[in-house]
């Protein structure tokens, strides 16, 4: 059985714990996120995505404050964001196997939103 309902606005993983009300607004603000900051979407397993970022501060000020939202109410993400160089800025978002639905989800997405651009 699946662990997640998808709906007319994108994914909605049963762990999740963030109000019915407030899905709308948050998959909107990963769209808007994923459209400004996005500059590469690399998938290096089933579990592990790798995004590669705009480096500046204000994108690793806005990535802190959504991941740190999104893990309040959807423990099952685990990310971390980190600098390989001063100009670059890359987050990892990994979840366990029952999850990787969700991660398919959020790549496509984010693929999307940067091709968009």
């Amino acid at each position: 059985m699946s662990n997640h309902r998808i709906t007319t606005a994108g994914w909605v993983p049963d762990a999740c714990t963030l109000p019915t009300a407030d899905r709308p607004l948050r998959l909107a603000e990963f769209d808007r996120f994923f459209s400004d900051a996005v500059r590469g979407v690399d998938r290096l397993s089933p579990q592990h995505l790798r995004l590669r970022l705009d480096g500046a501060a204000r994108v690793e000020e806005a990535a802190r404050d959504l991941t740190d939202r999104e893990s309040s109410c959807c423990s099952f993400f685990a990310f971390h964001l980190s600098r390989p160089d001063p100009g670059s800025l890359t987050l990892d978002v990994r979840v366990p196997a029952a999850q990787v639905d969700v991660l398919d989800a959020l790549a496509a997405r984010a693929a999307a939103a940067r091709d968009q651009r």
